[in-house]
């Protein structure tokens, strides 16, 4: 912390001042305290020593360094979310802010976390966590959701200067160029870090058209994996809208992120190559598909074209069958329409010649064939009755084959 961020004592004036109360004197020490801006957000390394949890709930401790101390305070509200509680003489890393306690005359830290430092109290934190965790589900692996094959656009959450970000990109240059990269920048180490990680996954749900995301740190020192292992982060890990793929352990690390994470790998480049799809076993596998296409289609053409040959066979020999069906079915009826048509007119002949008969019979002609005359007046008036004519009259007389004119001399009537 620079010297720069305290202000500066005041100059001390010789003169006499009014006396001040104890009272007044706190506030006035407490107000110049708290005034400082970074005393209100600190984080101290120290060793851990006198720690007491009360039965209220909050936890006492001091924090010892090379020449000083500094006693601390941890309420209860904080101290529930700690799982696995340090020892004395653990180093550890307390953050929260400093304040003065009136009532004791002194000053303290007011913690918020506390961070174990040390191999062993890191290493019992992070067991407690994990079991935590794991008893909730967080790192059932049915939750794993797939990595998508072939994203359009991928987040990187680190460091916009660390070596991870150019990894990356250079993976995904020589592996698939065409795909859009967002890049969240979050610091990826150190007390900061777990809270800069949460915002950048946070503002993924957010974010539209996003594939995949990326949680990346470059090397260095196993206790740099410490945000990795941080509560929130895990939780900031399964509640992210997409799937989250790990590259900040090395070889044989690994860390809470990792067991929470769809995908886990060891560095940077790693987590580059599983997400981003290599273009030349795209093109292969392109090529591949076209021909099987390719190959399936004329398979199936040549298939369709024998099911239409054997179809068109099919018809044709239906149709055949048919025509034949029917040129039997038209000469039958052929056979019948001509012997109904025979019986017609013969049974028309026979009622023709009945009534010619008849007709015959009736006819004047038939009268006139066996000597008979028909006597007519010049007008064509049939003459029934001597009473019709006397003598003088001119008549016709038709006879068969012709006709006569004729004189009346004389009319005789018979009486009968």
């Amino acid at each position: 912390m620079s010297r720069a961020a305290f202000p500066l004592p005041p100059i001390i004036d010789p003169s006499p001042r009014k006396p001040q109360t104890v009272d007044e004197l706190s506030l006035l020490i407490k107000t110049a305290i708290t005034g400082v801006p970074a005393l209100r957000n600190v984080a101290v390394h120290g060793e851990l020593q006198n720690f007491k949890r009360h039965s209220s709930g909050h936890v006492y401790f001091t924090l010892l360094g090379r020449e000083s101390r500094i006693s601390a305070v941890l309420f209860r509200s904080n101290a529930e979310s700690v799982l696995s509680w340090p020892e004395d003489g653990d180093e550890v890393m307390v953050t929260g802010s400093v304040d003065v306690y009136t009532k004791g005359g002194s000053y303290q830290l007011y913690a918020t976390r506390i961070l174990p430092l040390g191999t062993g109290a890191k290493s019992r934190a992070k067991e407690a966590l994990r079991a935590a965790l794991e008893g909730e589900g967080l790192f059932d692996a049915r939750h794993k959701r797939p990595l998508p094959k072939y994203p359009s656009r991928v987040a990187v959450v680190t460091s916009p200067t660390g070596a991870a970000l150019q990894d990356i990109l250079e993976v995904s240059m020589n592996r698939s160029p065409f795909i859009d990269i967002v890049i969240l920048p979050a610091i990826v180490q150190g007390v900061e870090a777990p809270g800069q990680i949460v915002l950048a996954l946070s503002a993924l749900s957010r974010m539209k058209d996003v594939d995949c995301a990326i949680l990346a740190r470059g090397g260095g020192a196993r206790d740099d994996l410490s945000p990795f292992d941080d509560e929130r982060v895990v939780r900031a890990i399964r509640s992210c809208p997409i799937p989250v793929v790990t590259g900040v352990g090395h070889q044989t690390d690994s860390s809470l992120a990792d067991l929470a994470a769809d995908a886990a790998l060891p560095t940077p480049s790693a987590a580059a190559e599983r997400v981003f799809p290599d273009r030349e076993e795209m093109r292969a596998l392109l090529s591949h598909s076209l021909n099987a296409v390719s190959t399936g289609a004329l398979r199936a053409r040549e298939r369709l074209a024998a099911k239409t040959e054997r179809f068109y066979d099919r018809l044709t020999g239906r149709i055949a069958a048919t025509l034949r069906e029917l040129e039997t079915a038209v000469g039958h009826a052929e056979k019948r329409t001509v012997s109904g048509i025979r019986r017609v007119i013969e049974k028309n002949e026979a009622i023709i010649a009945s009534s010619s008969a008849a007709l015959d019979a009736l006819s004047p002609l038939s009268t006139l064939g066996r000597g008979y005359a028909i006597c007519r007046t010049p007008e064509g008036t049939v003459i029934r009755s001597t009473a019709e004519i006397q003598t003088g009259d001119k008549i016709h007389i038709l006879f068969k084959d012709g006709f006569a004119e004729a004189d009346i001399t004389s009319v005789v009537t018979v009486q009968r």
